[in-house]
């Protein structure tokens, strides 16, 4: 009987230690040891997240927490500002530029780049790293049809048709200033003969069945490839560059170095078509974001780098 008076004390014991939030010693990992990734709610996200993931849990001795679905960009850059996250893998020089720095945008893509290294640095004690190698842009395209059809390979060279199609496009983009519509009626010359706001999820679809003649899309969609569209060259350099790259605090990295060396390794690692095949694996073939950057890795044999005793 008092065996089991034991045992019924024991387990009230651990019921209330979780009930309130207090662990045991030993039935946690110790938070120092633990690094916190942050990620926005897009497939594009999630997989680099995963490949940064799979990289620290390979060849350090850290835990890694995956703080996911954060809702923007801007949500994203608080969570990193307030110690909340401490590497926020897919940040893009064009957003930042003109969110997070409220500075004018910057057509030249090394030169957006140098700007958000400099001033992370010194605003916020965070490490913009060099670019994956792809960049998450806008882009006008069409089906591949269209594109062979009126021979478009620029935006400029839609000027000759524009006057008798229709444009698709995310509703926000229509009133943008700088890079929303009538920038891109200035710096081009010309506007098409309807324009249809719409979620930017819905253009793919609607260019492929013929609904729209043209779209705003972005380069890196695997939708593009499920569709078989054309993205064309932005040959006048409208849109700001969108290169993408991860950020650090610094306080984290100087806590564990060996968090830099794997981030400045993927530095030119994953250019846009392979960041595109790896959005057509998660969104149109259905696998799981964390399965498509294993894969990845595995391919490229994580780059060949471990540490000792790993």
């Amino acid at each position: 009987m008092w065996k089991r008076i034991g045992r019924l004390l024991i387990v009230s014991v651990l019921l209330m230690s979780l009930v309130s939030g207090c662990s045991l010693p030993g039935l946690s990992g110790p938070s120092h040891n633990t690094v916190k990734i942050g990620t926005v709610n897009t497939t594009e996200s999630a997989i680099v997240s995963h490949i940064v993931r799979l990289m620290i849990e390979k060849e350090t001795h850290l835990n890694v927490e995956m703080v996911e679905n954060l809702g923007s960009s801007t949500v994203q850059h608080q969570a990193m500002t307030n110690g909340d996250v401490d590497i926020t893998p897919t940040r893009y020089t064009g957003t930042d530029l003109t969110g997070a720095l409220a500075m004018e945008p910057e057509k030249d893509p090394e030169k957006a780049l140098q700007r958000v290294q400099k001033e992370f640095y010194k605003r916020f004690d965070q490490t913009w790293f060099d670019s994956y190698g792809f960049a998450n842009s806008y882009a006008f395209t069409v089906t591949r049809k269209t594109a062979e059809k009126e021979q478009l390979k620029t935006v400029s060279d839609l000027k000759r048709v524009a006057s008798k199609l229709s444009l698709g496009v995310d509703s926000s983009w229509l009133k943008r200033k700088g890079d929303g519509y009538e920038g891109f009626v200035n710096t081009y010359g010309f506007k098409f003969n309807r324009t249809f706001p719409m979620q930017i999820g819905l253009v793919y679809q609607a260019v492929g069945s013929g609904k729209m003649d043209v779209v705003l899309a972005y380069t890196t969609d695997g939708r593009l490839k499920a569709f078989d569209l054309v993205a064309l060259e932005d040959d006048k350099q409208f849109f700001p560059p969108y290169d993408a790259s991860p950020v650090a605090r610094n306080d984290v990295l100087k806590k564990h170095p060996e968090i830099r060396d794997i981030l400045e390794r993927l530095a030119g690692k994953i250019d846009t078509d392979t960041m595109l095949e790896m959005n057509y694996e998660a969104d149109v073939n259905m696998k799981e974001p964390a399965t498509v950057a294993k894969e990845f890795l595995e391919k490229h044999d994580y780059f060949k780098h471990e540490i000792s005793g790993r």
